[in-house]
């Protein structure tokens, strides 16, 4: 069984650390690469972390997930950031993608504008982790190596 996790990020997440630091903190997003990275290693995984601003190139890194390594990723943990309001593209790929998926927000969603509180991502998602900032991501981490362990039991 592969021992890669996918961590996608979506639009605008490049910029964290400058970009509305009230609301999404000042960890810059190599930062939470930087979290991420080590937490998986903590687990025995390797975390194939990855950022666009582009919805097309999310959807192509979903697809190629089952090939990414020798024997494809392990799961998918993703932060699609506003597209997870808007892509029935991205939804489509993750429903497709037969991997494990965690839903990871900085912010809590649900307290913010109304047209935040929906999120197609959840459809395909076995949990959503918001609201805890930058910790968040390890959370999603430790979330996907219990159904990875659970899955080899």
């Amino acid at each position: 069984m592969s021992r890669v996790i996918l961590v996608l990020n979506g639009p605008n997440l490049n910029t964290l650390g400058q970009r509305e630091p009230d609301i999404y903190g000042r960890t810059s997003l190599e930062d939470i690469k930087g979290l991420t990275t080590a937490r998986a290693k903590t687990h025995g995984l390797e975390a194939d972390f990855r950022q666009s601003n582009e919805e097309g190139e999310l959807v192509s890194w979903i697809q190629g997930a089952r090939t990414l390594s020798p024997g494809g990723a392990a799961g998918i943990v993703i932060n699609a950031a506003a597209y997870t309001h808007t892509s029935v593209a991205i939804l489509d790929a993750l429903l497709s993608c037969g991997l494990p998926v965690i839903e990871v927000h900085l912010s809590n969603i649900y307290k913010r504008e109304e047209f935040r509180h929906h999120s197609f991502v959840s459809k395909a998602a076995t949990g959503v982790i918001c609201g805890f900032g930058a910790q968040g991501y390890e959370l999603a981490v430790d979330a996907m190596a219990n159904l990875l362990k659970a899955k080899t039991a």
